[in-house]
């Protein structure tokens, strides 16, 4: 696991080796082992490295035989022993036992698409000398990231924003319509960025860029994958409960190979669980576990997770959250490079922190959730597929009225609370009803708020068509409603929100993560699952619990999902209200020029008084004020 960045030079200058170490060196955090450069002319490719295969072999940029082409590489290959021995049939010639070495040499064999052939989690930049050609490449998910910018005739790449930012050329200009996504979202869905001039590589994409003798270049984005729900497997329960714990299975067992220590993280709910089972079945020797808790006992997992610590009699380790918000924030802001507002960024950041301390690898169980519909929208959505052949007049009469008798301002994982979510968009249709149910400001609220700058610097951009275009997308895809939720969340909450929290929290701390549910054959083997082997009545990842049965303890089945929530509206209101007061209605923050003040005291105020018990939108709100202060002041 690295950091990568690089600079290729269009007219053909030379790159200057200064400006690729000062890229470099920000990204020192996600490699601290070692750092290499390949300089040539109008290329520079450096590289920070987190040495985890081959550690004494594997130094990057990496070259084939003769020095025509090389790579820079994040992330893991796990399937590069197969690779490996295809093309050394071949007669490819191999230095080292690393993994990125399959990369070189499988680009020399079939070109860009053999970026379809890997099985694992990547960016990488590749330069082939010879044909004056950079390409660009992520995995199918988007477990690693990859920025890019096109600046006065040069290409600019990195593995974080404040990498790619250290270019002095590098506008920071803010993109509002980016700034507009933020605050529906939550987060920046790619390709934007918060700057104008910055850009993401899509997941499942790749980039070339081909120089050519004028100066000019032709620069091409393909998708080379997308997750099919169809066609389905006909299979019985037990049939398909065995190929998923096969398949499974295979999918730990190579995330387990490593020549550093590794462990997991283990939450306590069903998905780390099972795949700290599986790890304490292939492992040798006990199976280092990390928790986390809180003080606040409704945000507390630690009793689940040392359930399945003890049966599998884990290296255990645990750690209270007491977070000190002045200290840990900036550091985070810092990190994201842009607005960012979920909050339990701040949770995976301190188990980061805790586990780098004992191991340079970790297992986690995301994606377990978007493979078997582990979101209570997911029900709710099943639930208002039939709550729309009530008739019209028995919602409108009994229905409706009942959701605004409930009053508001419940436990978050109150059942009437719930209800009362439900009960208020439960007649939209389904991409509107998905955008109300995880949005942060709705399409008022934000009227309401912003100045009349802000709306024209937007110039007619409706956040809300991203997501229900690709709804529409997803609904064309599926015969099933639940597939193309399903899918719709793989595309734009887990590839622009939960990928993006777990690499920046676990790299901050020169962590690895890997993902056992991620492995792309994992997703197409659930996704070719019937939905009601993932959603059957009110249960949830039921062919997921099915195999639990024989792995965890019985608690771990019957409890409720708690997710990696924090108490943020706790925090706020308690001792950092004056502080969160303070920083959002500043003279500064009032003066940027895209809210009203008048309207965001208003809003401040309703919100610190209310009786809601989270406080998201206004954390949202935090976060961009200090975003601001770290990064454009």
């Amino acid at each position: 696991m690295c950091g990568i960045v690089g600079v290729v030079d269009i007219r053909r200058r030379q790159v200057e080796p200064r400006l690729i170490r000062r890229l470099c060196d920000a990204l020192r955090h996600r490699g601290p082992d070692d750092e290499g450069y390949y300089i040539h002319d109008h290329v520079g490719l450096g590289q920070r490295r987190l040495a985890i295969l081959d550690v004494a072999g594997g130094r990057q940029p990496m070259s084939n035989e003769d020095g025509t082409v090389w790579v820079t590489f994040n992330g893991e290959i796990y399937n590069f022993q197969e690779l490996r021995q295809d093309l050394e049939a071949q007669g490819h010639r191999f230095a080292t036992r690393s993994d990125t070495e399959v990369i070189v040499h499988g680009y020399e064999a079939y070109g860009a698409q053999f970026v379809e052939r890997l099985r694992g989690m990547f960016a990488f930049a590749l330069w082939d000398q010879r044909a004056q050609t950079l390409t660009l490449a992520r995995d199918r998910i988007g477990k690693k990231p990859l920025f890019y910018a096109e600046v006065d005739g040069q290409w600019a790449f990195a593995s974080e924003l404040q990498g790619l930012l250290q270019h002095p050329r590098i506008s920071r200009e803010v993109n509002w319509t980016a700034l507009d996504d933020y605050l529906t979202y939550g987060y920046i869905p790619a390709p934007k960025t918060i700057f104008k001039s910055v850009w993401k590589l899509q997941p499942a994409h790749y980039l070339t860029l081909k120089i050519g003798g004028d100066g000019a270049a032709q620069i091409r984005t393909t998708r080379y994958w997308q997750l099919e729900y169809e066609p389905k497997q006909r299979m019985g329960e037990e049939d398909a409960a065995e190929g998923l714990l096969n398949v499974l299975t295979e999918a730990v067992r190579l995330r387990m190979i490593a020549d550093v220590p590794l462990g997991a993280l283990l939450s306590g709910g069903i998905d780390s669980s099972i795949v700290v089972a599986i790890m304490s079945q292939l492992s040798g020797r006990p199976v280092k576990t990390f928790s986390i808790g809180f003080e606040e006992q409704r945000f507390n997992e630690l009793p689940y997770a040392r359930l399945v610590a003890d049966r599998y009699a884990t290296e255990h380790h645990e750690f209270i959250v007491r977070p000190n918000a002045l200290e840990v924030l900036p550091t985070l802001v810092r990190h994201y490079g842009e607005p960012y507002a979920d909050s339990s960024a701040i949770p995976t950041y301190y188990v980061a922190k805790l586990t780098h301390e004992h191991v340079k690898v970790a297992l986690n169980g995301d994606g377990g959730d978007e493979c078997f519909a582990g979101y209570d929208r997911y029900f709710g959505s099943r639930l208002a597929e039939r709550y729309q052949r009530v008739p019209t007049l028995v919602r409108k009469l009994a229905l409706e009225p009942l959701g605004r008798l409930i009053p508001g301002g419940m436990p978050r994982r109150s059942r009437l609370r719930q209800l009362k979510s439900f009960l208020q968009v439960a007649g939209e249709p389904t991409g509107l009803r998905y955008l109300r149910w995880i949005g942060y400001f709705s399409a008022a609220q934000k009227r309401a708020l912003y100045t009349p700058e802000f709306v024209e610097q937007l110039d007619g951009h409706d956040a809300d068509r991203w997501l229900l275009e690709m709804w529409e997308q997803s609904a064309r895809a599926c015969a099933d409603p639940l597939d193309a939720v399903l899918s719709l969340d793989v595309q734009s909450y887990l590839a622009n929100d939960l990928l993006v929290k777990m690499d920046i929290a676990t790299m901050a701390n020169s962590l690895e993560a890997r993902s056992p549910f991620l492995d792309h054959k994992v997703m197409e083997f659930c996704a070719s699952l019937p939905s009601s082997y993932k959603l059957r009545g009110l249960t949830h990842k039921y062919l997921l619990r099915k195999i639990g049965t024989r792995l965890l303890p019985p608690e771990t089945l019957r409890r409720r999902k708690m997710g990696f929530g924090v108490p943020i509206g706790y925090w706020m209101r308690g001792e950092l209200r004056s502080w969160v007061e303070d920083l959002l209605l500043s003279p500064t923050a009032l003066k940027r020029g895209y809210f009203e003040p008048e309207a965001l005291r208003r809003f401040v105020k309703s919100r610190m008084e209310g009786a809601h018990e989270q406080l998201f939108d206004l954390w949202a709100l935090l976060w961009l004020e200090m975003w601001h202060r770290e990064f454009t002041d």
